[in-house]
């Protein structure tokens, strides 16, 4: 049976994948002759699987720590692993990535150390939203977040990048001011039902003591937070920000931003929605959130019909998967919940794979034009064969986990009694699936277009840059054939997020 650790190791290990991405960023501020590796960036990520790992294997019910407000329960054990997982390959990819830059000249080692403090300060503010136990500190780290990306979105200092950066700060500030609003009302709520001033923003207490709420403020409340903390997640209608920021963002950082952070986001809407659904029933936020999820899913599947810039495409692909989420987490059934995880996994996993690969395929062919890039499977075989398989992931195909959690999702939701709102996303996500699998297509088959200065034949990619690539692939791959030993932690995370 698993035991309960003491206060103190408690306290440390809640601690760890937080300040041990944030000691990984002083010490690449650290002013030395000789610049820390790039692979020591793998340092974090190996602590927060790590940590995630040992929390569901010593778990005895929720662990509080520092006052709680650091928390850990099944939900944050899962996204520990996910963070965990997804931030080793973006890491593991960063090096080779690195280096292509500057052998391009668009990077020197002042912007290499920057990149790497800014992206340890991110896995940091990230694993702290996901360990939040108090409202008011996971509003704080999300805002983080978007302080961190903010500067990694511009990082190529280039004018498209620069405009990127400013409308994602401007749009994400906008839906940080609504949730900051929602989480203020919320606060409000609380103190009026008798609930102590230092606990009025404890996740758990409010939690036991939703049905206490006023129902409007309440209402209020959890409409601003799914508005704000929707934006974060690329949700309708503080959406625009995503495709821009994902497009221009060094490839890595575009995997952690849509692999995890968009995840992360929504995971803020699944504590709020344990509360929602106590004091008001659960029928607000599934109509809410049921209606929010179609309206994203319908303009990204016309964009994604008209797309002409890879990159883009895996963004507004991230859209897409983000509104079955939220379609997921509208049904709220258990089997529906725990689909909306295993998707928020699987997804994570094959849109790490895909952008890390899109980041070598732009530094091949040196254009992210879907139109100009041709037999990527003759001319790089492991980016294009990595691009491809992470595209068969996203589409849903077996073996792939996505495959497994979107038929659950259809099931649950047509079981709930919500048939037409699933069968209307099932037939933009075919939408979806045809523009996605064309242009795929276009860009890995025939023969390589001529390419000036170009070496003839195949282009090699060495091992250390396909490692991370076949490895999420592979987790994905892995994830959809069985949890294994998750299914115990997949279903408490389940039950957790509302799912009855």
């Amino acid at each position: 049976m698993p035991t309960s650790p003491s206060a103190a190791t408690t306290d440390v290990l809640l601690m760890l994948p937080v300040a041990v991405p944030l000691a990984t960023a002083a010490a690449y501020l650290w002013p030395s002759r000789r610049p820390v590796t790039g692979w020591a960036g793998l340092v974090p990520p190996a602590v927060i699987l790590a940590t995630g790992a040992a929390l569901a294997a010593v778990r005895h019910g929720p662990v509080t720590a520092h006052g709680r407000l650091l928390r850990a329960d099944a939900l944050t054990v899962w996204m520990l692993l996910v963070v965990g997982a997804v931030a080793a390959s973006a890491c593991a990819a960063g090096p080779a990535y690195l280096a292509g830059e500057r052998r391009a000249g668009r990077a020197d080692e002042r912007d290499v150390r920057r990149y790497c403090v800014l992206v340890h300060l991110f896995l940091a503010a990230m694993s702290a939203a996901v360990l939040a136990g108090n409202l008011g500190v996971l509003w704080v780290a999300i805002e983080a977040t978007t302080v961190m990306t903010a500067f990694l979105v511009g990082h190529r200092n280039t004018r498209t990048s620069v405009e990127a950066a400013w409308k994602y700060v401007v749009i994400c500030s906008v839906g940080i001011a609504l949730a900051f609003l929602g989480t203020v009302l919320i606060y409000y709520a609380a103190r009026r039902a008798g609930i102590p001033e230092s606990a009025a923003l404890d996740w758990p207490t409010l939690a036991a003591h939703a049905h206490g709420l006023d129902p409007a403020v309440t209402r209020l409340g959890i409409g601003l937070i799914v508005l704000g903390f929707g934006a974060k997640a690329g949700l309708v209608p503080l959406h625009a920000w995503l495709p821009d920021a994902h497009s221009q963002a060094p490839a890595p950082v575009s995997a952690l931003m849509s692999g995890v952070l968009l995840s992360v986001a929504f995971t803020a809407i699944l504590r709020y929605k344990v509360i929602a659904d106590a004091a008001l029933g659960t029928g607000y936020l599934r109509l809410l959130l049921a209606v929010i999820a179609l309206a994203t899913l319908a303009p990204a599947t016309g964009l994604l019909l008209g797309q002409r810039d890879y990159k883009r495409m895996l963004a507004y692909s991230s859209m897409e998967h983000m509104s079955l989420i939220a379609l997921g987490s509208a049904v709220g059934t258990p089997l529906a919940a725990a689909a909306v995880l295993l998707h928020i996994a699987g997804h994570g996993l094959a849109k790490s794979v895909a952008f890390c690969s899109a980041g070598h395929i732009l530094q091949l062919c040196r254009t992210s034009a879907i139109g100009r890039v041709r037999g990527l499977l003759a001319r790089s075989p492991v980016p294009g064969a990595a691009f491809g398989l992470a595209v068969l992931a996203l589409l849903g195909m077996p073996p792939f986990s996505l495959f497994a959690s979107e038929l659950a999702m259809v099931r649950a939701g047509f079981t709930a009694g919500m048939g037409w709102p699933v069968a209307l996303a099932l037939l933009l996500v075919l939408a979806a699936f045809a523009a996605l699998a064309l242009r795929t297509a276009r860009m890995l088959l025939g023969p390589p277009p001529p390419a000036p200065g170009a070496p003839a034949g195949a282009t090699r990619t060495g091992a250390v840059a396909a490692a991370p690539l076949v490895a999420g692939l592979l987790a994905c791959a892995l994830l959809g054939t069985t949890t294994g030993p998750l299914t115990g932690l997949l279903h408490d995370a389940a039950v957790l997020t509302g799912g009855r």
